[in-house]
């Protein structure tokens, strides 16, 4: 979930999985039945504390982690910030939170993102 505060976007370290280290928007796995937008929604609650307005798709990368032998397909979802100051909420799941400008954001990405960010759709 993209979730925006001006120019700013809100990132976390990744941690305890694939990934680990890099920066990325909060995100998860969908629970059994659930709309994706809402995932996107309770994931960015769950992970940073933040409350974010109606989500709206974004678009979406298919990504090949060939070292882990995992492939995604991630669905991004875009919502402005509107209340509560994001925290590492799961520590288990991440290490840090920040405020980011778009033109001015850390490294490492997270290589969906990184895809995201290319507006690519790779292929395997």
């Amino acid at each position: 979930m993209l979730v925006c505060r001006g120019d700013d976007v809100l990132l976390v370290r990744r941690h305890g999985s694939h990934g680990a280290g890099t920066w990325s928007p909060p995100g998860g796995y969908l629970d059994f039945g659930e709309d994706p937008a809402e995932c996107a929604v309770r994931e960015a609650r769950e992970e940073t504390d933040v409350d974010v307005g109606p989500p709206r798709f974004a678009g979406f990368t298919n990504d090949v982690f060939a070292a882990e032998l995992k492939h995604f397909v991630t669905l991004w979802f875009e919502a402005q910030h509107v209340g509560r100051e994001p925290r590492a909420a799961a520590p288990a799941e991440l290490t840090e939170v920040g405020w980011f400008a778009r033109d001015n954001l850390p490294t490492p990405l997270f290589l969906p993102f990184e895809n995201f960010l290319a507006g690519q759709v790779p292929r395997p």
